[in-house]
């Protein structure tokens, strides 16, 4: 005999709860992200959307639980943006002739996945970068196990960077910017510092290709309007609500000037 209608739906709650702690413990980046300035009710309990506030120890707790996530599980974790936002940058990359041995830097990198993807497209100097010495051990891990060996790994501040980081041809940033815009400890001052940051690394005439939740195409125009152009918007997922459309995310490629 079929269980009554409410048992039925107890246990599919229960199911949900379960589903929702899983994800918790691996720390998953929900797919609907929040906007500037607001933390939607889907991440207000996630431990990366904890994190944001609580900065670099915030960080480096989520990427040791997901380091050991990796270790035990094989699993690396979320692609921030989706595998989309990776496919997206690379086509780019190769619609406009980037050589395979141009100097990349990607700011921000967590668990090192766009690493692998562009070396797998032939990317011979790639460096990745986070101020989470978890983050780059996880990265670490999963770049070993792909067998690759010519990627460059650092545990950097990129707000506060070392005189070594410098000469890039492309700067890539799928996230970071978002976090620090989204830092409570004077945010403002924070984003000044990376624009300048940003500045030092990148050569002149070098691009750098963001990709952001938090921020419309006019206001990153705005952060970035000193040194560096607009060289091209790239086409994002887009959505409509209440008889309005929008893109969920914003991808632009500046060129430093």
């Amino acid at each position: 005999m079929a269980a009554p209608t409410a048992v039925r739906g107890a246990e599919r709650d229960e199911r949900g709860r379960g589903r929702r702690r899983r994800r918790r413990r691996r720390g998953a980046v929900p797919r609907v992200r929040p906007r500037r300035g607001w933390v939607c009710p889907v991440c207000a309990g996630n431990p990366r959307a904890v994190s944001v506030a609580r900065g670099r120890r915030g960080w480096d707790a989520v990427y040791k639980r997901e380091l050991q996530t990796f270790q035990e599980y094989g699993d690396t974790g979320e692609i921030w943006f989706g595998e989309e936002s990776m496919t997206r940058l690379i086509r780019w990359m190769q619609k406009h002739k980037i050589p395979l041995d141009a100097s990349v830097l990607d700011i921000g990198t967590g668990n090192g996945v766009f690493l692998v993807e562009l070396a797998k497209f032939g990317f011979s100097d790639v460096t990745g970068i986070d101020y989470s010495p978890s983050a780059i051990q996880l990265s670490q891990n999963i770049i070993e196990k792909e067998g690759l060996s010519n990627i460059k790994l650092k545990v950097e501040d990129f707000l506060n960077p070392s005189t070594k980081l410098s000469g890039f041809h492309i700067c890539i940033d799928k996230g970071t910017f978002d976090a620090i815009s989204l830092n409570p400890d004077n945010a403002i001052e924070k984003r000044k510092q990376y624009v300048e940051s940003l500045s030092r690394v990148l050569k002149v005439k070098g691009f750098f290709l963001i990709t952001s939740c938090n921020w419309t195409k006019e206001e990153l125009l705005d952060e970035f309007s000193e040194g560096f152009e607009l060289f091209e918007e790239l086409p994002t997922p887009k959505f409509s609500f209440g008889g309005r459309s929008g893109n969920s995310v914003a991808a632009l490629v500046f060129q430093k000037t």
